[in-house]
């Protein structure tokens, strides 16, 4: 949802790619220094994110540590972005997959889903569906994971860091 955010912001649109996944390329901003993003969604499922991320940066020759992996955490609260380099995969069968392809060293941008509830499985929390006050907060959340990109690919991870670990 995230990517979708920033393909709008960047005029860009997705379109089939041999990786397995679905790719839109855009600019942040105008003129021909404006940074390049290209956006990525996996076609398999979360748990197999690692073929098709090994093949996105064979094809633009980039490497792990320009690459920047989106995604949810249970050990922070709702509404929060955290922004890392590096490190274990946390239980998260997406990241361990990434980590046994390409390695550990890359950007993560850590949106926060809080814990589940009571004794509710941490898989079934995390693949139900959102509710009404959850849906009202996701514009708003979406538009911050989509600002902490930003921030990283303009202004470098440091300040991007500093800005979005703020209290």
């Amino acid at each position: 949802m995230v990517l979708d955010v920033l393909a709008k912001r960047t005029n860009a649109t997705f379109k089939a790619h041999k990786a397995h996944a679905l790719v839109a390329e855009g600019k942040l901003g105008q003129g021909f220094d404006a940074p390049k993003l290209v956006l990525a969604k996996s076609l398999g499922y979360m748990n197999t994110s690692g073929g098709p991320v090994v093949n996105l940066l064979k094809f633009y020759d980039l490497k792990p540590d320009q690459l920047i992996v989106i995604h949810d955490e249970l050990d922070i609260e709702p509404e929060t972005i955290k922004i890392k380099f590096s490190g274990g995969h946390g239980g998260h069968n997406g990241l361990r997959d990434i980590i046994s392809a390409v390695g550990n060293d890359y950007i993560r941008i850590r949106v926060g889903i809080g814990r589940p509830p009571g004794r509710m499985d941490a898989a079934d929390f995390v693949l139900k569906d959102f509710n009404s006050t959850e849906r009202a907060e996701l514009p708003t959340t979406l538009e911050l994971a989509a600002d902490a990109v930003e921030a990283i690919v303009t202004k470098g991870l440091t300040e991007a860091q500093q800005v979005f670990h703020s209290p």
